[in-house]
């Protein structure tokens, strides 16, 4: 049998739900910023979001594991930014990157591959726009003492004279390249022959929506990799092969906004024919003697003696042994640092560097090498990537949008508490307080979640929350039916309660229960804004749970047991109609049960 309203003992319940308030909101003002704002997505408060699409060289499906050691570099690289909100997720085969905010741009940058890598510089050509030279390029700037030097590099051959003496410091450093050797140097490069030239980057087809290379790109691929890492371009003599070298570097198109297939894809085993300094000159590479994992650490500094930013390296322990020997044996020779396939410094070897430091140089901006030494700090990036997508929200933009879901979400609890109050009367103004009361508890949970696990409430996590007002106003009217059917039978108001909630809880439990485990599945099988939907919808479920049974039966049980006339009148209840079809049921079945006894 049910337990009676006045065993319910509803203050205790009310107590419990007021110290769960209390405790969320002292968090709330007490933890964090302070401040009880939630996180807002890009979509509310404005950012960018970039998708980078995975590229291999044969063109084949990259493998989950690659995928996500990817997305976790990218993660470091995007907290580096230090701009809170941040998101890198999967979506399939692509990588997308969340940043709200102004500072999104810096996004953009995020999904270079940063395969870096230093290799002997062999041979080097100017490019065609660039007027000949009868004489080495001057320095860009003063080079560090006991670094690579700026000036002019030596031949492989018969190495020149350095400009610049070294002291007995070595920070290291590098510059500008200087000119190519005499018998090495190509300023105008013949045509290749057609069988030789690769497609041209700008003719890369659009990276298919699963993340796969498409068949175009992959074969652009192999075939620059055949003619730029071909292995005969440099003899067993160590000499290059000079028609092999003309045709690769005439197949090479540096420009500033020339899409370099090989970007992020070149076998670190084979020569490379590469573009460097700025689009200004073509590089022949040895094999890559020193991989970029090798760093430990990396940052930026400006350099007061060349007027200069540069990005300060310091090797791991193997790589501070293998740049320690390549630089003692190659004292007056070039080394490329390349990175992506492109060479951002070749600078001039003065002095054999043995503390494991050295510099990268090359007329960068403040922050181009913040960005740079980043990147290199976090590691480099398995797979290349291509940016399929970028789009910016401005914050006006994000204002608006979030203006029209709280429009949205206003209207829907007007219709609501209308509905409630023209229907339920009374027991429609607990059901306002009681959404009051969930949309408090609602809210100091978005802050904190916020805080805690980095969330960021969208447009499609209103959404949820705004199918939720319904799902806990659906919850109250399961509640009240309930108690309407007890009445029919010709129970008091009183009575009622107890037996109607054991009767509505199940309902209620089994309603929510279903949709909880539809918004968990959708939020284990969605990405995205879908994920941010089904979590405010399957947590605000779960928060429906706790007010009905800490709030509503209790405020309801309160009513049916309240001397106060007003309270109890069936009428302002919106029973009274009810309670009179259950009275007029009773009196007919005693009035049927008098008929049997006298028959």
């Amino acid at each position: 049998m049910a337990a009676s309203a006045g065993h319910l003992r509803p203050g205790r319940y009310l107590a419990l739900f007021a110290l769960i308030v209390i405790v969320l909101y002292a968090l709330v003002f007490l933890t964090g910023n302070h401040k009880p704002t939630p996180k807002l997505g890009i979509d509310l408060q404005g950012g960018t979001r970039v998708t980078l699409t995975a590229r291999t060289p044969d063109g084949g499906q990259p493998t989950r594991e690659s995928l996500n050691q990817a997305r976790q570099i990218i993660e470091r690289r995007v907290n580096g930014i230090g701009v809170g909100g941040t998101e890198v997720l999967l979506d399939g085969n692509n990588v997308v990157i969340t940043v709200p905010g102004e500072q999104g741009d810096q996004a953009k940058n995020l999904g270079k591959t940063a395969k870096l890598g230093f290799r002997k510089v062999v041979a080097n050509a100017t490019q065609p726009v660039v007027p000949p030279q009868t004489t080495p390029p001057p320095a860009t700037g003063t080079p560090t003492s006991g670094a690579p030097s700026s000036s002019a590099p030596a031949s492989s051959s018969a190495p020149a004279a350095t400009s610049g003496a070294p002291t007995a410091t070595k920070t290291g450093g590098g510059g500008a390249p200087g000119a190519a050797p005499a018998q090495q140097q190509s300023t105008t490069p013949a045509p290749p022959t057609s069988s030789t030239t690769p497609p041209p980057a700008s003719s890369q087809a659009p990276a298919p929506s699963d993340g796969s290379v498409d068949a175009d790109t992959a074969k652009e691929i192999q075939a620059s990799k055949a003619v730029r890492q071909n292995k005969d371009l440099i003899g067993a003599d160590g000499q290059p092969n000079q028609e092999l070298v003309t045709q690769a570097m005439a197949s090479l198109t540096c420009a500033p906004n020339a899409k370099d297939p090989l970007e992020g894809n070149d076998d670190p085993k084979l020569p490379l024919v590469a573009c460097g300094d700025h689009d200004t000159y073509k590089y022949l590479l040895e094999p890559e003697f020193l991989p970029g994992t090798e760093i430990s650490d990396a940052n930026s500094t400006y350099n007061t003696q060349n007027g200069q930013w540069v990005v300060n390296l310091s090797f791991k322990s193997e790589g501070t042994k293998i740049w320690a020997d390549f630089t003692s044996k190659n004292v007056n020779q070039q080394a490329a640092f390349v990175l992506d396939t492109q060479v951002v410094s070749a600078p001039n070897i003065q002095v054999a560097i043995l503390d494991g430091n050295t510099q990268i140089t090359g007329k960068f901006t403040q922050a181009e090498a913040k960005d740079l030494s980043d990147i290199l700090k976090y590691g480099s990036l398995p797979l290349s990537f291509a940016s399929s997508d970028a789009t910016t929200v401005s914050a006006t933009l994000g204002l608006a949008s979030l203006q029209a879901g709280l429009l949205a979400g206003g209207i829907g609890l007007l219709v609501v508490f209308v509905y409630c109050l023209f229907y339920y009367r009374l027991l429609g103004v607990l059901t306002i307080l009681s959404l009051a009361l969930s949309g408090a508890l609602v809210f100091a949970v978005l802050v904190l979640l916020g805080r805690w696990i980095g969330y960021t409430l969208d447009l499609a996590g209103i959404a949820g929350l705004i199918i939720a007002i319904g799902i806990t106003a659906d919850s109250f009217v399961i509640y009240f039916e309930r108690l309407k059917d007890e009445i029919r039978e010709g129970r008091t108001f009183r009575s009622a309660v107890p037996r109607g909630w054991v009767r509505a809880r199940r309902t209620i439990l089994a309603s929510d229960g279903v949709s909880f485990l539809a918004a968990a599945i959708l939020y284990i099988i969605a990405v995205g804004d879908v994920q941010g939907f089904a979590f405010t919808l399957g947590m605000s479920t779960v928060l429906d749970l706790v007010v009905v049974y800490l709030v509503t039966h209790p405020l309801v049980a309160m009513v049916s047991t309240s001397k106060s006339s007003f309270l109890s009148n069936p009428r302002n209840l919106g029973l009274g109609a009810v309670q009179q079809l259950g009275s007029q049921r009773k009196k007919s079945a005693s009035v049927g049960r008098a008929n049997v006894k006298e028959a």
